[in-house]
């Protein structure tokens, strides 16, 4: 007798500052590639990524949504449906840096606005253009206490350091979530 296959399918949003590198990040993990080119996400863009676990079939949707405010109008109906959110910031030591860091808890106001209670991440990306000894990781530890989000991750789009952990935490998360409630489809 064979063992039956469930399968999954999770939406996740992707969010974050304009510039902080979410569009690279997803192509580096679903794709392994990178541009240097920086080219503005208009709106939203999804990307499909398949993955085996424990034998199961599980279809990851990442939502790539628009950190510039002229999307804003249209992030509710982006939101709807997922998951689980990835929260990206840039670790530059520059405006970048420092605003889209602040700006983590406007994003998680619109995921609870938007989804409720899910699964937030944050992605601290683009270190490979600072010296991890730069990092404040007390900050973002607090940050990460005091919202009961899942965790963090430091991460590189351009060299991948960091990529496929960071990523791997969440589908994990969700996948033991839900893994004794998918309906089989065989």
């Amino acid at each position: 007798m064979t063992e039956l296959v469930k399968r999954f399918r999770f939406k996740i949003t992707v969010i974050g500052d304009g510039g902080v590198g979410k569009t690279s990040l997803i192509q580096k993990f679903t794709n392994d590639t990178f541009s240097k080119d920086y080219i503005k996400t208009i709106g939203a863009q999804f990307s499909v990524f398949d993955k085996d676990m424990e034998g199961d079939k599980v279809k990851l949707l990442f939502w790539d949504i628009a950190g510039q405010d002229d999307f804003n109008f249209l992030r509710p109906a982006f939101f709807k449906n997922s998951k689980a959110a990835i929260i990206v910031y840039s670790l530059e030591d520059n405006k970048l840096g420092k605003e889209s860091f602040k700006h983590i808890l406007n994003w998680v106001k619109d995921i609870k606005e938007f989804c409720g209670d899910i699964p937030v991440v944050i992605f601290g990306n683009k270190m490979d253009l600072i010296h991890e000894e730069n990092i404040d990781e007390r900050t973002v530890q607090k940050l990460i206490e005091e919202n009961g989000f899942l965790g963090y991750y430091f991460t590189s789009a351009k060299t991948g350091n960091g990529v496929i952990r960071a990523f791997n935490a969440i589908i994990d998360e969700l996948y033991e979530k839900f893994k004794d409630l998918a309906i089989n489809l065989d």
